[in-house]
């Protein structure tokens, strides 16, 4: 199945590493993945927890779908920080989070993200 309705490329760039690639995944929270193409591209400042990058977006949103273990490669939504979260190793959610979609490619480059760093998500 190419892309379709219910799978959208993205890509985070960031500030002087390079960008990541990856999919949001309506049905595995459409009211978040809906939310959050609406607004994009979105920028935001990185932060590091364990082995996940997150950052804020302009969304206030609830749960959806909520689940509290994710995969290394997962991309979810985490309603306390208001962020997008990146988990690129095996650390699981500080909180409950709702899964958007997960990273197609060059997920290790965010091993060497520093906290600050400007990140964009954008469609691609």
């Amino acid at each position: 199945m190419s892309s379709d309705l219910s799978r959208f490329k993205v890509r985070f760039t960031v500030e002087d590493s390079g960008s990541v690639d990856g999919e949001l995944v309506r049905f595995q929270a459409p009211k978040t993945v809906e939310a959050l193409l609406k607004i994009l591209p979105v920028e935001g400042r990185a932060s590091i927890w364990k082995e996940e990058v997150y950052f804020s977006v302009p969304l206030k949103l609830g749960l959806e779908k909520p689940v509290s273990k994710v995969e290394v490669g997962a991309i979810a939504y985490w309603p306390l920080g208001s962020a997008v979260c990146i988990f690129y190793g095996s650390s699981q959610p500080y909180s409950p989070v709702s899964l958007i979609g997960r990273v197609t490619s060059n997920l290790d480059l965010l091993r060497n993200v520093g906290s600050g760093r400007k990140i964009i998500l954008d469609r691609i």
